[in-house]
C-alpha cells in the first residue's frame, strides 16, 4: 500500500500481510440475502462508526490518560476536568457497541426474526441508561475544558511537551482538539442515522414507536448543543492553528473567529511568491513556510479587518487571478489559483468587513507588526518590532502534514470556516474495497472518513491508520468508460494523475459514502443519492 502525501507524490507505507485482495468479497451468499434490505445497512452504518467512535474516545480516555499518568507536574485540575467527562461516555459507549455488535450478528446470522430485526430499540435504550445526562454536562463544559487545556499549555512547559509528543504518535491520527469535537459530532450522527431508519420504517415497522422516541430524546439533546456548536468548533481551529503558526502568540482570543483559510501568491520584489493567508472576523494574516523541520509557518504580516478594502484588478506579471488587498497603510497585490478561489477570497473579506464595521470591531490589540511598507516588500521582519521569538521557534511541530494548513499549501487551495464544519459533522466509517489506476486487484481496507482526509487500516481493530489521503483538491464522481471498471457501486477520487477507485458493498453504503466524499471534494455529482451505482 502507498501514501500519496499532500504534494502529490507517493510514499512508501508498509502493510504487511495486508495484501490480500478480495475482489469475490462482497458477493458471498450471506451479503446477496442482505442487499436489498435498507435498514441493516443503515444499521450497520451505526455499527462501523460507532466502532471508530469508540476508538476516539480510547485515545484520550485511555492512551493519552496513560500518557498523562506517567509525568510530573501535570495540570492536575484541567486534567481532572477532561477526565471527569470523558470517562462516563466512554464506558455507556463500550457497552452500547456490545449490544449493537451483538444485534447485528444475529441478524447478518439470520437467528433474528423478521420482526425482530431493529435496532432503534438498542439506540433508546443507551439513550435512557444516563447517556443523556452526561452528554449534557459535556455539552456544558466543552468550551470550558477547551480553554483550561490551552491555558495550561501557555503555562505549563512539560504539559505541552507531553501534549505535542503524544499528537505525533501513530495512535494520536487526529489533533487532541478535534478529538474532544467527537462526542458532541455523534450526536449528530445519531439523529442523521434515526431519521433516516424512519423513513425507511414506515409507521407499521415494529422497530419504529422505538426509534422514534430515541430520535426524540436526540434531538433535545442537539438543541441543548445548537447553540453551542459553533462556539467550539471556532475555538478548536483557533487552537489548532496556534500550534500551526509562528511568529503570532496569543491567537485564540474571546469574540475572535476564524473565517477562511489558503494559498495565495503575493506580489514582491522577487516576483509572486507563495504565501499562506488567514482571515479572521478581527485580522488577515499572511505567512510563509518555515526552513525549520516542523511543520509549521511563520507569521510575515497582518492586516486590520476594519481597515481592509479589496479591489478586482487585471492580470498582472503572468497571473490570470488577481486582487488587491489594502487597509489604509499598505497594499497586496495576491493571485488565486482559479477564478472560484478568487472570488470566494474576495467575498469572504468584504462580508468580514462589513460585519465587523457593523459590530464596531478595533483593530486587533495584540497587533505586533508596523506594516509600513508597500507591496514591493520582501516580507522582513523586524526583530525590533516583533519581539524575542526564539521560544516560538524552539517549540517542536505539533501537527502532522495532512492538517488543513498543509493541504492547502502544497495543493494551492482554500478551506472557510463553512467547509471546516462540514468535514467536522459528516463522519464515515466501513470496510472499501479500493484500487490503484494501473493496479488489477482490490485490496480491502477498513476506511475512516473525518476531517477532510480518509484514514486506512487494515482492520477496525487496529490501533493506528496505516496511510491517510488528504482529500482537498480531489474530485468525487462515478467512473468513465475508458477507465474500465466492471463493478458496482464504485467510485473515482482523482487529483491530477492521481487515481482511485474504491467499491462499496451495496447501493446504500454508495450513496453514503458519495454523500460525505463530496464534502470534502469538488464534488460534480449534484445528488446526494446516485440512482444506479452499477458501472
Amino acid at each position: 500500500m502507498r501514501e500519496e502525501s499532500v504534494d502529490g507524490t507517493l510514499s512508501p507505507v508498509s502493510m504487511k500481510g495486508t495484501m490480500d485482495y478480495l475482489d469475490n468479497d462482497l458477493g458471498t451468499a450471506k451479503r446477496k440475502r442482505l442487499m436489498m434490505d435498507k435498514a441493516y445497512f443503515i444499521s450497520k452504518e451505526l455499527l462501523m462508526t460507532e466502532r471508530t467512535y469508540k476508538k476516539d474516545l480510547e485515545i484520550i480516555n485511555l492512551w493519552w490518560r496513560d500518557e498523562l499518568s506517567s509525568e510530573e507536574n501535570m495540570p492536575e485540575e484541567t486534567v481532572n476536568l477532561l477526565f471527569s467527562h470523558i470517562d462516563p461516555l466512554y464506558e455507556l459507549h463500550a457497552a452500547f457497541l456490545k449490544d449493537i455488535e451483538t444485534r447485528m450478528a444475529s441478524w447478518e446470522n439470520k437467528t433474528e426474526l423478521n420482526e425482530n430485526r431493529k435496532i432503534g430499540d438498542l439506540v433508546l435504550k443507551h439513550m435512557n441508561q444516563g447517556t443523556m445526562e452526561h452528554y449534557y454536562r459535556y455539552i456544558d463544559t466543552h468550551v470550558l475544558i477547551l480553554e483550561n487545556l490551552e491555558q495550561a499549555l501557555h503555562r505549563n512547559n512539560k504539559f505541552e511537551q507531553v501534549y505535542r509528543d503524544f499528537e505525533m504518535q501513530k495512535v494520536c491520527y487526529l489533533p487532541i482538539t478535534t478529538l474532544l469535537l467527537k462526542p458532541v459530532h455523534r450526536v449528530l450522527h445519531y439523529q442523521l442515522i434515526l431519521e433516516r431508519l424512519l423513513n425507511h420504517y414506515g409507521g407499521s415497522n415494529p422497530d419504529y414507536p422505538d426509534a422514534n422516541m430515541a430520535l426524540s430524546k436526540v434531538r433535545t439533546v442537539i438543541k441543548k448543543l445548537s447553540s453551542k456548536l459553533k462556539e467550539s468548533e471556532n475555538l478548536v481551529k483557533l487552537m489548532e492553528l496556534q500550534r500551526d503558526l509562528v511568529g503570532y502568540d496569543n491567537l485564540v482570543q474571546e469574540g475572535r473567529e476564524f473565517v477562511r483559510e489558503g494559498c495565495l501568491q503575493k506580489l514582491s520584489r522577487k516576483g509572486y511568491q507563495q504565501r499562506m493567508f488567514f482571515l479572521f472576523s478581527d485580522m488577515l494574516l499572511y505567512a510563509n513556510r518555515t526552513t525549520s523541520p516542523g511543520l509549521q509557518f511563520r507569521v510575515h504580516g497582518q492586516l486590520s479587518v476594519p481597515d481592509l478594502q479589496v479591489v478586482e484588478s487585471e492580470p498582472r506579471m503572468g497571473a490570470d487571478f488577481c486582487f488587491n488587498v489594502y487597509d489604509g497603510k499598505r497594499a497586496l497585490m495576491v493571485a488565486a489559483s482559479s477564478q472560484t478561489e478568487k472570488l470566494q477570497w474576495m467575498e469572504d473579506i468584504v462580508e468580514t468587513v462589513q460585519f465587523a464595521r457593523e459590530r464596531g470591531l478595533d483593530s486587533p490589540t495584540n497587533k505586533y507588526l508596523s506594516l509600513k511598507s508597500m507591496s514591493g516588500s520582501d516580507d522582513g521582519l523586524d526583530r525590533s518590532e516583533v519581539g524575542d521569538l526564539r521560544h516560538l521557534e524552539a517549540r517542536p511541530a505539533g501537527q502532522r502534514s495532512n492538517s488543513s494548513v498543509h493541504v492547502c499549501w502544497h495543493r494551492a487551495t482554500s478551506v472557510a470556516i463553512m467547509d471546516h464544519q462540514r468535514a467536522l459533522e459528516n463522519q464515515l466509517s466501513g470496510y472499501l474495497l479500493r484500487k490503484f489506476k494501473n493496479s488489477n486487484g482490490w485490496q480491502k481496507l477498513w476506511v475512516v472518513f473525518t476531517n477532510f482526509c480518509l484514514y486506512f487500516y487494515k482492520t477496525f481493530q487496529d490501533d493506528f491508520p496505516l496511510a491517510s489521503l488528504p482529500l482537498l483538491g480531489y474530485s468525487v464522481d462515478t467512473p468513465d468508460t475508458e477507465d474500465n471498471i466492471q463493478k458496482d457501486f464504485v467510485f473515482k477520487l482523482q487529483f491530477k494523475n492521481h487515481v482511485y477507485f474504491f467499491r462499496a458493498e451495496s447501493q446504500y453504503t454508495f450513496d453514503r459514502w458519495l454523500e460525505v466524499l463530496s464534502t470534502a471534494t469538488r464534488s460534480p455529482l449534484t445528488s446526494t443519492s446516485i440512482s444506479n451505482g452499477v458501472h
